[in-house]
């Protein structure tokens, strides 16, 4: 059930997010005077856009062509969401500021002169669909300041989870995992840390044709193989310091196939590909907050409670809790966040955090495409 509006509509922003893991488009309506969340949507990629978009992960032909149709068909896609999400919440198009649209990441490029990052979405077609301002590519200027552009929720997270004087961190598990470290003393920290579901799914698809493994349950059936998990963890981007960030540019099947035996069961290559996403999680967590004791899981691995019992044993002393508990369920956070970016776009705050991505320094975020 949507929760009443606010008396004063001009507090409403959506935030659309659509993530590494491509299992489709999350959309909120959100409250920024009091960050919460009035109503919530969820609306998978038709198989064929799904494919497309994993697709142009890696280089291939007319690429500029097929791209450009991509971002057509996810602005669409956004398009409908934000339909539903108003008839949703009796909203209507005049009462909400703006949309805060991330897009779909196919390649992500930071550090050095010619860094960049694409995020596949057609901003003046939402616009033009949803009659309401468009906010996006939302990374571009963080790169453009010597950024990374990328992790960008840790100040969203900050604000909505943060609790003076205590450690406290929170774990984005989309296709890549990211910690934002909410330090008692004010001080937000963050970086990705690694493969969360990328892998997992692709293998599972591969050898089982399923999008997820649901629940961690076929990783549960295998055993981990420690040879494969030594030769993966050698992997130098684990052992960088941050600011770092990464994507399906770096952790793909190509990625792993050359580790792989022959002989080796389909089910204990998953195991230790979950094993993995929590290693690098755990190992990154005592690195660079060892007194911790709250570990706030959120995106759509969180749903995985193979993982999550995982990285419980993995951090005795660490509570390992799902954002559900913190009210904020965890296939709306990066929606939120979005939305949230929006709104600092429009009040013309800065959007990222330089300790975080290692700008130059604050910098207003987005690109408006007016209704």
């Amino acid at each position: 059930m949507a929760s009443r509006l606010p008396s004063d509509p001009r507090r409403l922003y959506v935030g659309l997010m659509s993530g590494t893991s491509l299992d489709g488009t999350d959309g909120v309506l959100f409250d920024a005077d009091t960050s919460t969340v009035l109503g919530h949507v969820h609306a998978p990629f038709a198989h064929a856009l799904r494919d497309e978009l994993l697709a142009l992960n890696s280089p291939g032909g007319n690429e500029l062509h097929r791209a450009a149709l991509a971002a057509n068909a996810v602005a669409r896609a956004y398009a409908d969401v934000v339909s539903q999400l108003l008839e949703l919440t009796g909203t209507s198009r005049a009462q909400v500021v703006a949309i805060g649209a991330h897009g779909q990441t196919v390649r992500h490029q930071p550090g050095g002169f010619d860094a960049y990052t694409t995020q596949l979405l057609n901003g003046a077609l939402l616009a033009e669909q949803s009659g309401i301002d468009v906010i996006c590519d939302l990374r571009s200027r963080d790169l453009a300041a010597g950024g990374q552009g990328a992790p960008l929720v840790p100040a969203f997270h900050r604000a909505v989870f943060g609790s003076p004087g205590q450690d406290a961190a929170v774990l984005n598990l989309g296709g890549i995992s990211n910690l934002s470290l909410l330090h008692a003393d004010g001080h937000t920290g963050g970086f990705d840390s690694g493969p969360a579901n990328c892998l997992m799914d692709a293998w599972i698809a591969l050898h089982r044709g399923e999008a997820f493994d649901a629940d961690g349950a076929w990783a549960a059936t295998g055993a981990v193989l420690p040879e494969l998990l030594d030769a993966l963890l050698a992997e130098p981007f684990f052992a960088a310091a941050p600011p770092k960030s990464t994507g399906r540019d770096l952790f793909h099947l190509g990625w792993l196939q050359p580790h792989l035996a022959p002989d080796w069961k389909p089910e204990d290559v998953q195991a230790t590909l979950l094993q993995l996403t929590a290693r690098t999680i755990t190992d990154a967590l005592q690195a660079h907050m060892p007194r911790a004791r709250q570990l706030i899981a959120c995106g759509g691995g969180a749903r995985n409670r193979h993982l999550l019992r995982t990285l419980a044993g993995l951090l005795p002393g660490v509570a390992v809790e799902s954002s559900d508990a913190h009210g904020l369920p965890v296939d709306q956070v990066e929606a939120a966040a979005f939305a949230w970016l929006a709104y600092r776009f429009v009040t013309r705050e800065p959007g990222n955090l330089p300790a975080v991505t290692g700008a130059a320094g604050p910098r207003v975020l987005g690109a408006l495409h007016p209704a």
